[in-house]
């Protein structure tokens, strides 16, 4: 039971990774590298997870890899058209994936939140690989009981119900038992619609959608989400 608000307290945190875990902001730079301005960061990832729910709505398949490498070549394409070996600048950008930050919260709050006795365990759109290097350099690896990616979903990816049901499946509990946190309102939603209860990281002032299903916990950090659920941080 959470001291704090009197819910169950859920017994696996399934947590996101882009945004949610990892510092992004890096890539700026990278782009920057190759000839992009850096303030396109923002839009490159939304077309990302865009095409990527695009193709599983259809039935199609593709890893993160291929989706962000192709959006890539198109903003290349259109910045900086003519410019020398696409390939090259793609992988210049995506290979600084498993080297970026974490947010300056996470270790504070994932070790929190490990020591406290819950599960933890990462789920996301890109490569479990990539987040298991991010959370090893981050010094945090033995905090996370798995770390998983929707390739085990058969390549779907979220908000699909697939995606969920199979870190479900991977750590044995029902969607009752589990908390979904996340910094993406569209992945709050997608979980609490197949019956996860839901806590959302608000990174930023950007309001919550009103048209998404809203999440039973807010917090401003995994530090702020380990001391809502009771567990002391320091």
């Amino acid at each position: 039971m959470n001291p704090l608000s009197g819910e169950p307290r859920p017994a696996v945190l399934v947590i996101d990774v882009n945004e949610t875990l990892t510092d992004m902001s890096p890539l700026a730079g990278r782009l920057e590298d190759v000839g992009l301005p850096g303030h396109l960061l923002p839009t490159w990832f939304a077309g990302v997870l865009r095409d990527g729910v695009a193709l599983t709505l259809a039935g199609g398949r593709a890893t993160f890899a291929a989706v962000a490498r192709d959006a890539l070549l198109i903003l290349l394409a259109d910045e900086r058209p003519g410019g020398p070996d696409p390939e090259a600048a793609v992988e210049h950008v995506l290979g600084a994936l498993p080297g970026l930050p974490v947010h300056a919260d996470v270790p504070e709050g994932v070790r929190a939140l490990h020591m406290a006795g819950h599960r933890l365990v990462t789920l996301t759109n890109g490569s479990a690989d990539t987040t298991r290097s991010v959370m090893e350099r981050a010094g945090l690896a033995d905090c996370f009981e798995t770390h998983l990616d929707v390739q085990g979903a058969g390549g779907r990816w979220k908000p699909a119900p697939a995606a969920y049901a199979h870190a479900l499946h991977a750590v044995g509990v029902s969607a009752g038992a589990a908390a979904l946190v996340s910094v993406h309102p569209w992945d709050i939603d997608g979980a609490a619609r197949v019956g996860l209860t839901t806590a959302w990281l608000r990174r930023t002032p950007v309001p919550y959608p009103s048209a998404r299903l809203p999440a039973d916990r807010q917090a401003t950090g995994m530090t702020d989400l380990a001391r809502r659920l009771g567990a002391a941080a320091g």
